[in-house]
């Protein structure tokens, strides 16, 4: 049973490395697909970036050596048909890189290689862009020594070295540059021909006629047109560049299809037109040089080239100089940029499969650059036509068995619809686009060193397209297409993914779906290049069973069992080492002959077969050194696999225990935490049972105040009440007696007029009439007074209710009154403000089962509170700004449905913030001052209408509109669900 693999982050080294080449200014997203946030250019832009990289002048110096050494004819028809070979072929190939955002070798991926085949094809690849690279870098040496006086030497190390900062910042910085060039490159490029053609009307004609050094002239041959369709040939992996760009399209939309499509044919296929046309123009203008007088041998310079057109331009030597200089120098800048951005691009592909490490683009940028300047040491342009003769036939079967895939196995569905670039989906080799390659390139080449006779020598280029493009679909009908993929996707079914982008588990840095894949290793997503220099998985992502390898197949086969397995797997791995050494090495030294020795003119034929025997046993001295390499190779490699398995046992022992470690960690960090959830439980139910217990206190408190002082209103009222009656009564009586003595008084004055001078005294003395006058006045108040009396000690005892039932059908009305009553002192105007405007706005409201002393106690606090607001809203107002706006109370009531009553206390305070108006029937919440309020007022009423009335109570405010307590409660009350209630404060009638 497989171990479960515990995810676990990289060491921080690796970190910092991988964030620095995370960094996709520098690095262009080699290595992975291009998202949408980096595509940020225009279709036409992208296509310009494209397009200039076919101002490469080897194009010129191609035609020009093919027209001297195969003449016109099979130059132009060699040029013509190839064209439209390489069109055609670029036409898949552009469309699904710029569909699916990829470069050519993600693409070579997908489309039948698998992910260790494509590491040939990545190879081939950069082995085009560093001969390319040094073909124009050599031609603008030549320029430069022609006009400065360089050295080649020098010249090519200076053409090599200005091109690493232009290609250090990527696509961003080529874009511009492209776009700065173009014009100026386009005109110099044109201008030669119109001129030519002229001044000069008969060089059409010469052309036309032009033999060079072919045996058949200017006549058409079949094997020198085959011959010149092999060099052509090689031009083929050029649509790789134009692939490079065309990944940073932005996506195909409705709006944009017809730009879309006019950039993937112009910058994809479309080069090719304009690069047929640059060919043409090469052996146009080597012919004319010749006529002007230059040698076979340099006239296939462009420098000469240019000379020979600028001649007719400028009329002075001297600026034909400068100005040919200039137009070389600006096209192999153009050039060289996109080669060496390419390079970078495949040998990142190359080595990340290869060592499991990618240090940066930048780092290949400078390899593949100094590649380059070693073949320009070593006189690349004198091999120009073998060297690209000999490469040509392996980039004819890639792209061959590319385009096959594309073009053929998608539609008939022998291939997957999509392209499925990401190491954790593919197998190592697929055989369909591998096999067809490997067989092609080996067919073609054997045909190209005349293996096979004259005529499959010079078409062996065709030969290796042909074969390439028929073995593809063939072994993909084969093998039923099932190598392509080795576990599904599961991100292709995701549909508007939230969040839009996945963190990669490794580098922690944010990538899109497309370009993440599910690890088992690391049980998260990772991002395509963490997986592609993931080393210690051994793809486990990709084996379901445990299944005897490949070697230790083939050694049960062969040696059935006869030898022991493991020096059966050693002998083959041994001569797996061996003759790859021994194929390489011999290569190697086959082709320093051939090219060096071979095909010189400088050695006679004995000397040639002379130094072919001392080649031959060199190569057999340095077979020895091979096998002795293999072997080391192989022990070596054994040595490293018994290491990775210890080290794989221990670090599973390890991982076990960290696991154990883990869960009881783990187990005690769940103990801790229940304990302090547990602590902290407990605690809040201590801290709510003080909070609680602190309110009830202080409710009891204030509840025993308040009846208290309902009970000393009472008693007060009472024993008022006696003597205020009696006095009331007896004034009535009073009022009749003394009406009878001042009656008396009267008729005794009106029979006896004259009174005793003693009496006369008195009278004046005691003032008598006017006695007369005011006693029944003082009567009157008297009986005023005690009514007033009365009427205050019926207030009381209303507001205290304690001589009745507490739960009793009362006059709302009657209980707001006396309230207001009580409170009358407070309404009255001061020398401060006016009287305090009470308006009354009662509705007829039947008679209310309530607790009246409780309720009155709520319309108490509640005019209390409106008075204390008036009084803090007073402080910043003057007596006039007060009588313009005086303070008022609206008291409303209403019957409303379902039997029950509404009561609005409203005022024109200053109102209250929101903030406020949630907190007010909290206990202990008030806005007054310390020594003013205790905070349970409102608290207390709340509990009063909510809990004892069954009813609502809400406050509505908003500060500057004055403040409205809104009172709900049923006509009666459910006294059964009262007596039931767990309240303790709630008393049942």
């Amino acid at each position: 049973m497989k171990s479960t693999i515990i995810p676990s982050k990289i060491v921080k080294e690796r970190r910092d490395y991988n964030a620095w080449v995370a960094n996709e200014t520098l690095e262009d997203y080699s290595l992975r697909y291009a998202p949408k946030s980096f595509r940020r250019w225009s279709e036409a832009t992208v296509a310009n970036t494209a397009l200039g990289g076919i101002s490469f002048l080897a194009l010129e110096a191609i035609g020009g050596s093919l027209v001297i050494g195969y003449g016109f004819a099979n130059t132009f028809w060699a040029i013509v048909i190839v064209s439209a070979l390489i069109f055609a072929a670029g036409v898949p190939i552009a469309y699904y890189a710029a569909k699916y955002n990829i470069d050519i070798d993600l693409l070579t991926r997908g489309a039948g290689f698998g992910y260790i085949g494509s590491t040939i094809t990545s190879l081939v690849y950069a082995s085009f862009t560093f001969i390319f690279f040094a073909l124009e870098a050599a031609i603008m040496a030549q320029a430069l020594k022609l006009y400065f006086g360089l050295p080649l030497s020098l010249g090519y190390l200076f053409c090599s070295l200005i091109i690493i900062p232009l290609v250090f910042y990527g696509v961003t910085l080529i874009n511009k540059l492209q776009l700065w060039t173009q014009p100026v490159w386009l005109s110099l490029m044109i201008a030669p021909y119109i001129f030519v053609g002229y001044k000069e009307p008969d060089c059409w004609s010469n052309w036309l006629n032009f033999g060079g050094n072919s045996p058949s002239g200017a006549s058409f041959d079949p094997l020198l047109f085959g011959a010149a369709a092999t060099v052509i040939f090689s031009l083929i992996a050029q649509l790789g560049e134009q692939v490079d760009y065309l990944r940073f399209l932005p996506d195909k939309q409705e709006n944009n299809r017809f730009r879309w499509w006019g950039a993937v044919i112009a910058a994809g296929p479309g080069w090719i037109i304009v690069g047929a046309a640059k060919l043409l123009g090469g052996a146009f203008l080597t012919s004319l040089a010749i006529a002007h007088g230059t040698s076979f041998i340099q006239a296939k310079e462009p420098i000469q080239m240019y000379l020979a057109g600028f001649a007719d331009v400028f009329g002075n030597p001297k600026i034909t100089l400068a100005v040919a200089v200039l137009f070389v120098v600006i096209s192999q800048i153009k050039i060289n940029v996109t080669n060496a951005y390419a390079g970078s691009l495949a040998w990142s592909n190359f080595f990340s499969r290869l060592t499991h490490s990618h240090p940066g683009r930048v780092v290949w940028l400078i390899f593949n650059i100094a590649i380059a300047l070693l073949l320009m040491e070593l006189g690349v342009f004198d091999t120009l036509e073998a060297v690209l003769g000999l490469y040509s036939h392996v980039a004819i079967a890639w792209v061959g068995a590319l385009v096959a895939d594309l073009a053929i196995n998608k539609p008939l569905k022998l291939s997957p619809s999509y392209i499925e670039f990401k190491r954790a989906y593919l197998y190592n080799f697929n055989p369909v686009g591998f096999g067809s390659m490997a067989i092609a390139s080996l067919i073609s080449i054997l045909a190209f060193i005349g293996t096979f006779g004259d005529y499959a020598q010079a078409y062996s280029s065709f030969l290796a397209l042909g074969i390439a493009f028929t073995l593809s679909p063939l072994i993909a009908w084969l093998t039923q297409g099932k190598y392509y993929i080795a576990r599904e996707n599961p991100l292709r079914q995701t549909v508007n993914l939230n969040p839009p982008l996945i963190t990669c588990y490794v580098c922690e840095q944010s990538y899109e779906p497309d370009d993440s894949a599910y690890c088992p290793v690391y049980d998260s997503y990772i991002c395509s290049l963490c997986c592609s220099l993931e080393a210690k998985c051994h793809d486990s992502c990709k084996t379901t069973e445990e299944q005897p390898s490949l070697i230790q197949a083939l050694a049960s086969v062969l040696f059935q069992n006869k030898l022991s397995p493991q020096l059966g797997i050693r002998i083959i791995r041994f001569t797996a080492s061996f003759l790859l050494l021994a194929g390489v090495v011999g290569a190697t030294v086959g082709f320093v002959f051939y090219f060096g020795i071979g095909e010189s003119s400088q050695f006679s034929a004995l000397a040639t077969a002379m130094l072919l025997k001392i080649f031959s046993v060199l190569y057999v001295l340095l077979l020895v050194f091979c096998a002795m390499g293999a072997w080391w190779f192989v022990l070596s490699e054994e040595s490293r696999v018994l290491a990775e398995e210890e080290l794989e046992k221990q670090n599973d022992q390890l991982q076990g225990e960290i696991q154990e470690r883990q869960r009881a960690q783990t187990a005690l960090q769940d103990l801790t935490h229940e304990l302090e959830m547990r602590v902290e439980q407990r605690t809040a139910e201590l801290s709510e049972a003080l909070t609680n217990l602190k309110q009830t206190q202080s409710q009891l408190v204030q509840t025993e105040k308040m009846s208290s002082l309902g009970q000393l209103v009472a008693g007060v009222a009472h024993e008022i009440n006696n003597p205020v009656n009696f006095i009331h009564g007896n004034v009535t009586h009073a009022t009749g007696y003394i009406q009878d003595l001042l009656e008396l008084i009267q008729a005794y004055r009106a029979e006896f007029p004259d009174l005793p001078p003693n009496l006369q005294d008195l009278t004046e003395e005691i003032e008598l009439d006017f006695l007369l006058e005011d006693l029944p006045n003082l009567l009157t108040s008297m009986r005023i007074g005690t009514e007033r009396i009365r009427e205050i000690v019926l207030s009381l005892r209303v507001f205290s209710r304690l001589d009745e039932a507490e739960c009793k059908a009362v006059n709302l009305h009657e209980g707001i009154d006396s309230t207001l009553m009580i409170l009358g002192n407070r309404l009255k105007a001061t020398s401060e403000r006016p009287q305090i405007e009470i308006v009354r706005d009662y509705g007829a409201l039947p008679l209310v089962e309530c607790y009246a002393g409780q309720l009155n106690q709520v319309f108490m606090n509640l005019f209390a509170n409106a008075i204390d607001a008036f009084e803090e809203y007073n402080k910043g107002r003057s007596y006039p700004e007060i009588a313009n706006n005086p303070n008022r109370m609206t008291i409303q009531t209403r019957l409303l449905e379902d039997n029950k009553v509404l009561i609005a206390i409203a005022d024109n305070g200053t109102g209250i913030s929101q903030d406020v108006r949630t907190k007010v029937f909290e206990p202990f919440f008030t806005t007054k001052g310390v020594e003013r309020g205790t905070g349970l007022g409102l608290s207390i009423s709340y509990q009063i209408v909510v809990e004892k009335h069954q009813g609502t109570f809400r406050c509505v405010s908003s500060p500057g509109e004055g403040t409205t307590f809104i009172i709900e409660i049923p006509t009666s009350l459910d006294l059964k669900g009262e007596e039931n209630s767990n309240s303790p404060n709630k008393i049942p009638c």
